[in-house]
Order: structure tokens, then sequence, then C-alpha cells
């Protein structure tokens, strides 16, 4: 085993030498080749690579050189070229400069030549009256404002020509005014005078010169289209003609407007114009007529067309359109530029003072308005036709056409104007009012599809006949009437004025009925704010007045309750509108309130009567007694007056109960004040026991509700039902005046009269005071349980 393991390692050792050998011969050839590639590399490096530098050296030189040559020659083309390039500008902006003064002094003589020659045209011009070249030749002048460019010597001369340039233009525009002013004389009123009525403006005339005459050779024929068109050119036309329209509106076609007796007359003059001047004539009517208004404008207008701006109207446009060529800023100024100046004012004058007021008052009159609106249609096409208006139909025609919206507006305007003049009216003028009353609906229109209602409602009732449905008992014919009572005259009025209206709108279009519907709905509106406010004094101090403002608001709350459904079908309303249903608890709460209020005014007043009746007791003094005596018969002499007052005014039932609760209190304070009593002495009882007696004897002959006599019994035998201590007031006087004995049987162990209007400890109360401490008095209170 051991030597085996020795050939093997012997082995392994030969085969590393033999290894290491072959790789140690390896190598050392690569380091001899690489010897080799070294050697020859700095061979390549160091002996060839410096021939290569040398050249790259002489190169170098040859490159400084040539840049020493270029920077020569750049630097002599800085110090010689650059200079003579400078020399040669300086001398060309001195040659611009002279050459710009030369050309500025030939257009400076250039402009002085047409000045002259401007100015001399300008004077022949105006000598010889030829405004227009006058003014054409005034405009040349304005060149000399290009020699305001001129800043040198010569200045003082420009400033002197813009002065006469400006002395010239006023020279011409004051001969235009005096020319202008000899065409169109106004004869005016006094400024003093008020221009408030016709009388005022009888003095007005206009005399209209037709421009000179044929035999008047200076003056050449129809000046007036040469002024216009100086005046055009000197933009001095617009103010011009502004300032005759604002004359001709105001003291001419204003008044003629306004007032109806006035009339415009015109007289004419051979070869000199016409005089326009306003007269007065007898007439009846308020408001002026649309057509007598439209005619009295036009005579104005045409004569103004035909005598002072008609003789050479083609003439003029032609010279307008060469104005408007030459200076676009230049308007055409023409009759329509007149047109424009007074149309607005005018128009708004005539819808304002005549328009307003031809609107129909009910609609059964708005077929015959369409004859207004051929005139107006007819006025506004005149005055196209002479030039005073251009485009479609104004403000005017618009207004005229839309005649259903106004008649709408001012129906509802004057409806409400008219409702409230009866809510602000006297309230005590009254009409009565009974179960018959029903308001007087005018006959309406059947609404569509009513002739198929009515066969069905028919066939309907045929078949309800057949079958016998009807009740035995019917309700009485009363039953959903108003009761017998009175309300102001002016409610009567208002619901029919709110019917009238209603009517009106059921044969009206859609808009205006919408409108008139709404309108009736503000009348209550306006009833249920106004008449509380401005009636509120009156209606705190007379009680008269407070019951009918009650019955006014039950009046109008009841007939609103079916007032809406009377007119539905014939209104062109939305499903769901509520017409006049909503208001009817508004109304109800706001006459309750008012009469409440007065009731209240008219408790307190009887408290305070009683207040004075010093707690009604001590009545055994004379002076005690004489006041609670006097007390009652106040309170009592209250009712009897407050009774007369509400007589035939309240509805009976009403009118019970608010005399029975006003006597109520009236008890009710008098037996609160005699349980307060601790000690009633036998003087003190029986008087107590008159003032009651007082009271039961007296206070049912205030119930009188009816102005019959024979028919008021019923009503004061009834006084218990209205007064709920009435029972009580009895019972306490029967105690006042009773024994012990007598007082224990009415109690009854609490079953009898007196137990029935007091308690055990009121009773007990009431004994200890009227009745001394003894054992019978104790035995009867002992008895006084229930």
């Amino acid at each position: 085993m051991s030597s085996f393991v020795t050939e093997v390692l012997a082995s392994s050792g030969k085969l590393e030498k033999d290894d290491l050998a072959c790789k140690i011969s390896k190598l050392s050839r690569k380091v001899e080749e690489t010897k080799e590639e070294v050697t020859d590399m700095i061979n390549k490096k160091y002996i060839e690579f410096i021939p290569s530098m040398e050249g790259a050296e002489e190169l170098l030189d040859q490159v400084e050189s040539v840049s020493k040559d270029i920077d020569l020659l750049k630097s002599c083309i800085e110090n010689e070229v650059q200079q003579n390039l400078h020399d040669a500008v300086t001398e060309y902006a001195k040659l611009k400069q002279q050459l710009e003064k030369n050309t500025a002094v030939i257009d400076l003589l250039q402009h002085l030549q047409e000045f002259d020659t401007a100015v001399e045209e300008y004077h022949r011009a105006l000598q010889e009256k030829n405004y227009v070249v006058a003014a054409k030749q005034h405009g040349k002048l304005t060149s000399v404002n290009a020699l305001k460019a001129w800043k040198d010597t010569e200045l003082p001369l420009v400033r002197a020509l813009s002065s006469e340039i400006t002395i010239q233009r006023e020279n011409l525009i004051y001969h235009l005014g005096e020319e202008w002013q000899k065409l169109a004389v106004w004869k005016l009123p006094s400024t003093k005078t008020e221009l408030t009525s016709v009388k005022s403006f009888l003095k007005t005339a206009l005399h209209l010169n037709r421009g000179g005459s044929k035999g008047d050779e200076s003056v050449p024929h129809a000046l007036l289209p040469s002024i216009l068109q100086a005046l055009s050119i000197q933009g001095e036309l617009h103010k011009k003609m502004k300032l005759f329209g604002q004359v001709l509106f105001k003291y001419m076609l204003k008044p003629l407007i306004i007032f109806p007796s006035l009339v415009v007359e015109v007289s004419s003059q051979p070869e000199q114009g016409a005089v326009l001047s306003l007269q007065c004539t007898e007439t009846k009517a308020d408001h002026p007529d649309p057509s007598q208004v439209y005619t009295k404008v036009l005579t104005v207008l045409k004569t103004l067309h035909e005598q002072l701006f008609g003789t050479s109207r083609k003439k003029l446009i032609l010279f307008t359109i060469d104005i408007i060529l030459e200076n676009a800023n230049f308007s055409p100024i023409t009759l329509k530029v007149l047109g424009d100046l007074i149309w607005k004012e005018m128009s708004e004058c005539i819808i304002r003072e005549c328009l307003v007021h031809s609107i129909p008052a009910n609609s059964s009159q708005l077929a015959e308005y369409s004859e207004v609106i051929k005139q107006t249609e007819d006025f506004e096409s005149s005055l196209k036709k002479m030039g005073y208006l251009a485009g479609d139909s104004t403000d005017l025609l618009k207004y005229a056409r839309n005649v259903n919206c106004h008649f709408a507006s001012k129906k509802c305007q004057d409806v409400i104007v008219a409702a409230r003049k009866l809510m602000a009216s006297e309230m005590h003028n009254t009409v009565k009012i009974t179960p018959e009353y029903k308001l007087s609906i005018p006959k309406l229109p059947s609404p569509s599809g009513g002739e198929k209602e009515r066969k069905e409602s028919c066939k309907k009732s045929a078949h309800y006949d057949q079958q016998s449905l009807e009740n035995e008992k019917q309700l009485s014919p009363n039953t959903m009437c108003l009761p017998v009572c009175r309300i102001s005259e002016s409610v009567q009025q208002l619901m029919d004025l709110a019917i009238q209206t209603l009517s009106e709108a059921v044969g009206s279009s859609p808009q205006c009925a919408v409108q008139l519907f709404y309108t009736v709905r503000n009348i209550f509106h306006l009833f249920y704010d106004v008449v509380p406010t401005y009636h509120k004094d009156n209606f705190l101090k007379l009680p008269h007045l407070a019951a009918i403002q009650h019955n006014n608001c039950m009046f109008i709350a009841h007939h609103l309750l079916t007032l809406g459904f009377q007119f539905k079908p014939y209104l062109p309303l939305k499903d769901g509108v509520a017409y006049f249903v909503d208001l009817v608890p508004g109304f109800r709460r706001l006459g309750a309130r008012c009469f409440v209020a007065q009731m209240n005014v008219q408790k307190a007043e009887m408290l305070e009567r009683l207040s004075t009746a010093r707690n009604f007791s001590n009545l055994d003094d004379e002076n005690n007694y004489s006041v609670a005596s006097k007390a009652i018969r106040q309170v009592i002499h209250q009712l009897r007056r407050l009774g007369k007052v509400w007589q035939d005014v309240l509805p009976v039932n009403i009118y019970c109960k608010s005399i029975g609760t006003l006597l109520n209190t009236a008890i009710s304070e008098l037996i609160n004040k005699i349980m307060m009593l601790e000690d009633i002495s036998n003087m003190d009882g029986e008087r107590l026991r008159t003032l009651c007696q007082t009271i039961i004897e007296e206070g049912p002959l205030v119930f009188n509700p009816l102005p019959e006599e024979n028919k008021n019994k019923k009503y004061q035998e009834e006084v218990p039902v209205y007064a709920k201590k009435w029972m009580t007031l009895k019972e306490i006087s029967m105690v006042l005046n009773a024994n012990l004995q007598e007082i224990v049987d009415r109690w009854a162990e609490g079953k009898g009269p007196l137990a029935v209007e007091f308690s055990c400890n009121e009773m007990k109360s009431l004994i200890r005071a009227l009745f001394k401490n003894t054992e019978r008095r104790a035995a009867a209170l002992a008895k006084i349980v229930k």
C-alpha cells in the first residue's frame, strides 16, 4: 500500500516540474518580442518625430508673418478710409438740411400766395353776398395752419394771419346771422309773461321771408340755400337750426298741441313770404283731439317747407352732397335735420298731452281707435314726404298702434284712482243689505264649449229627475246669504267697480284681460292696506263706523268667495290661479280686528266708569251710594247709546253678542266687587240689591237690534244667552235680600240655583259678609257643601 502512494506522489512531482519549464520558455519569448516593440516605438518617437516638428514650426512662423501684414492693412483702413467716410456723411446732412429749408420756404411762399388770393376772393364774395363762395374761400384760409411748422423769425406773421382768419370767420358768421334773421322774424311774448295760458301765446307770430324779391338786384333770389350752405361750411348751421327749432317748438308747436282752443293762421304776403300767427277759438274740449293736433302741426311745417325751405331744395341737397364729399365732418343740413332736432320732443308732447287722453275708456271703443292710428300714419307719412322724417315707424306711431297695452294701463290706473277715491270717502253713508241682495253682474258671452256643457247638464238633470233623488227637506234659500245689515255706499260702489272691470276684461285681449284681473285684486289689496290706516282714528272714536267697517269687510269677503268663479270661464288665466278666495280670511280677520278694537275701547270706558264707584263699599254713606248709582246709570246709558248706534247696522246675532258681552263685563265687575266685600251691613245690602235690580230691570232694554220695537222683545228675553253672568247677578241680588234659611234652601245641598252660579267658598264668603257670627250662621255655613 505504501509503495503505491509513493509512486503516485513521485509521478505528480515530475509533472509539475515539466509544466514550469514550458511556461518559463514562453515568457522568455514574449519578453523578447516586447523589447523589440518598445525599441521600435522609441525610434519612431524620438528619431523620426524631430523633422516633422521642425516643419510645423516653419509653417507657424509664416502664419505669424501674414497676420502682421493683415493688422497693418486694417490699421490703414481705419485711419484713412473711415475719416473720409465721416466727412462725406457730414456734408450730406448739411445738404439735406439746406434742401429742407429751401422746400419750407417755397411752401411758405405758396401758402402766402394762396392765402392772399383767398382773402381777395373772400372779400369780393362777401360784398356780392355770395356767401357760399365766401365760406369756401374762408375755408382755404385755414391752410395757413401749415405755416405753424415754420419756427423762425416769420412766426409773428403766422400769428397775425391766424388772428385775421378768426376775425373774418366771426365777420362771416355775423353777416350770415343777420341774413337769417331777415328770413325768419319772430314776434314772441314778453319774457316776464308766464306761459301757462292761451292768452300768453296769442302774441306769437313768425314772419317768413323768401330771401329777396325779383326787383331787388342787389339781393339774389332764394338766398336761403346760400346761407344754409355757408353756415354748414363754417360748422354753425346745426347750432342755428337748433336754436330755431327750440323757439319753434316752445312758442308755436307746443302751445298748438297743449291747448285745443289755439289754432294757427297763415297769411300770405306777395313777393315777401308768409306770416304764421296763433289765434284763439272757442271749444269745450279739455284735451286736444289727435286729428286737430296733426292738422295744426302739419300746417306750420308745410308753411315752413314751402315758404322757407322749399324754393331751392334740390340745389340745397346738391350743395350738401358737395360738402359731404369735401369734408366728412359736415352733416347734411336739410329739413330732415330740423325734423330730427324737434321730432323727439314734439312726439313726446303729442303722446303726453294728446294720445294719452285719446285712449278709450272702455273696450267697446277700441275698434274706433283705428281711425286715430290711421291719422297718425298719415301724419308721419306727410312729414316723410316733406323731408322732416326718414326711416320706419317712430315712437309716436308705435304708441298709437300699441293701444291695447295703453288701454289696459290707463284702465288699470283709472280703476285704482277711482277705488282709492272711494276708500278715502266718508263711510257713514250706508245702504241696507238683505238676503235677497245680489251683485249686478252683466250678461256675459257664452264661453267656449258652453253649448256642449249645457247639453250634458240637461242630460244629468233629466237622469236625476227620473230617479227622484231630491231630499224632502230643503235648506233655506237664505242659508248662504248675508244677514240683514248696513254697509258703506262706497264699498257697494267699490264692488260694482270691480265687477265692471272684470266685465271689461272679458271682452279684451288676453294680455289686457290678465292685467285688468290683477288690477281688481290690487283694489282689494289696496282696501286692506289703505282703509284701516286712513280711517284708523275714526274706527276707534266712532263705534258706528267700526260696525260699518266690520260689515264692509264681511260683505267683501262673502262676495270674494264666488266672484272669481263667476268670471273664471271667461278669463285667460292659467290653472291654479287663486282668483279671490285667498283674500277671504284676511278680510274676515280685518273686520273682526276692527270691531274687537272698538269693543275693547267700550270695555275700557265701562270699567273706568265703574272704577269711580269706590268698590261699592260703605254704601250706607249717601255720597258713596250716589257715586255708585251714578256709575251704574252711566254704564246703562253707554249700553243704550251703543244699542241705538248699532241698531239696524250690525246683523242681529252680532248685535246681541256685542251688547251681551259688554253687559256681561259690567255685571262681572259688579259681582267681583260685591264678592270682595268683607262686611256688608243691612243698608249696604239693600243698596247693593237696588243697584243689581237696576241692571236687571234696565239691562234687557238695551237689546234693540231692530227699529221695530215689537220685534225686539224676543231678543230682550234671551239676555241670559248673551250675558253669561246674568243669572249670577239675579242670584246675588236675591242673596242680598234673603235670610239664612232662604239662602240654604236655594243652595239645596249643592243642587239648587245658587250652587250653579257660586262655589262653596264664594257662597260662604258672601254669607260671612252679610251676617254676623252666630250659631245660626255657623249652622248655615255647615250646610253650604257640594
